[in-house]
């Protein structure tokens, strides 16, 4: 997706010195703007252009909400509510099932992409189980500190986007299909002007609300970059930005355990909003993290290194020329993440290593067969990976419910299809000399 710009000022200005472009975009707004500046807006979303004269003003007010005043008034005092946090809730989820025992998969060098692929379509076999009607990706809410709290299922938009954009390296049909129908959930669950917020009783979010535009990029808010004043104006006196986008009659529940600045979530606006001024400070931030060795425990919502690497990465590619320079010194303390057997920790935190240093163009720093050997033998007969702690406030102290961790077999396995397609794509180019 490119880079969101002010689609809406570039109208204006173009209209004023333009009468020709000024008829056709009052007459057929759509097919002109999709013509004019090469972008694709959804059949089942309207747009109008209202002209103003010397005599006649237009005030446009913004969508009402969604949520009845009832339904807002009961969020803003859900945060010390177990019973409101219930209703986010949804089906008690079963005991976390066991990592399948390790199997050697030794495979023959000029079948282990064929082997990748395999893996990859029976991966998106149990996705496709795993995802709901609607196109949302399921993730487990469970207590960190204490395995007997029971654990839930949630259906948050971020962990959707997060999944989605994992599934894009995916040459798979089936994962076209499945982006889709997330593409769709997320359109539905967005708030005015282009924001997402993780639970209903939570403010607007900059973590939700960058990876949710990164996959519905095609709604005309997100087109229109209407959500980008708001990014923008969320930054704190170091240029950095703040993870909650908090108004007055937001919940206050933030406050007590507030994160002005997380290194993951700048990372993920930084990829949205591209290389643009407005994000230099951020930039310089995340590399002095890394220069100076300090990205290890700066994240509060992301427990593992490796985690906020591939954040950062991701940011990397999607934001060219953003981080760029960054790149040797982030193969070199990814490739130093591996412990004494030359591994990466679990099945997750492999995955997401493997995808970084493809990122950045280092995978020839570690054996890319052995990991995915170590993938494929992994991998359940149902074609899923172990559930691990993907992310969670790992600080909170919340009365009943302690540390907060989040995770499901869909997420693990949406990150190992994201590595596999990697490692594939990588051993089939140096089977063919490439």
């Amino acid at each position: 997706m490119k880079k969101p710009f002010d689609l809406s000022d570039a109208l204006v200005k173009r209209a004023g010195k333009d009468s020709s472009f000024r008829e056709r975009l009052l007459g057929n707004p759509k097919d002109t703007i999709e013509r004019e500046f090469g972008v694709t807006l959804p059949d089942d979303h309207g747009l109008h252009v209202h002209e103003e004269t010397h005599t006649e003003s237009h005030v446009v007010l913004p969508p009402r909400s969604k949520l009845s005043d009832a339904e807002r008034e009961e969020a803003r005092g859900g945060a010390t509510s177990l019973e409101f946090l219930k209703k986010m809730m949804h089906d008690p989820a079963p005991p976390m099932r066991p990592p399948v025992p390790a199997r050697a998969s030794a495979i023959a060098s000029d079948t282990v992409v064929e082997a990748a692929r395999e893996s990859i379509r029976r991966g998106l076999g149990f996705l496709e189980s795993a995802i709901d009607e609607n196109g949302a990706w399921h993730c487990i809410r469970f207590n960190v500190a204490d395995p007997g709290i029971p654990r839930h299922y949630e259906r948050p938009p971020f962990v959707s986007a997060l999944c989605a954009l994992a599934l894009e390296s995916s040459i798979e049909p089936r994962a076209n299909a499945i982006r889709s129908a997330t593409k769709a959930y997320l359109a539905e669950t967005i708030e005015y002007p282009g924001l997402w917020r993780y639970y209903r009783h939570l403010p607007q979010d900059l973590d939700s609300s960058t990876l949710c535009s990164l996959v519905v990029g095609t709604h005309p808010w997100i087109s229109l970059g209407r959500n980008v004043p708001r990014m923008l104006a969320n930054r704190d006196e170091e240029g950095r930005f703040m993870t909650w986008v908090l108004d007055e009659d937001e919940p206050n529940v933030v406050a007590p355990f507030r994160i002005e600045a997380d290194p993951v979530v700048n990372a993920n606006v930084i990829a949205y909003l591209g290389d643009r001024p407005a994000t230099k400070d951020a930039q310089r931030w995340l590399a002095a993290l890394i220069d100076e060795e300090r990205l290890g425990g700066s994240s509060k919502w992301y427990p593992d290194t490796v985690s906020i690497y591939y954040a950062i990465t991701r940011a990397m590619v999607r934001a060219q020329p953003a981080l760029g320079e960054l790149r040797p010194v982030l193969a070199d303390r990814i490739a130093d993440l591996r412990d004494e057997k030359g591994g990466f920790g679990n099945m997750l935190q492999t995955a997401q290593a493997v995808t970084a240093l493809d990122n950045v163009g280092g995978l020839e720093r570690i054996d890319a067969k052995r990991e995915l050997e170590r993938l494929l033998g992994s991998q359940r007969d149902d074609g899923s990976w172990p559930e691990f702690l993907a992310f969670g406030d790992q600080s909170l102290k919340w009365g009943q419910f302690g540390q907060i961790g989040h995770g499901s077999e869909a997420v693990t396995s949406a990150f190992c299809l994201e590595a596999l397609e990697r490692l594939a794509e990588a051993l089939s180019g140096r089977a063919s000399g490439v």
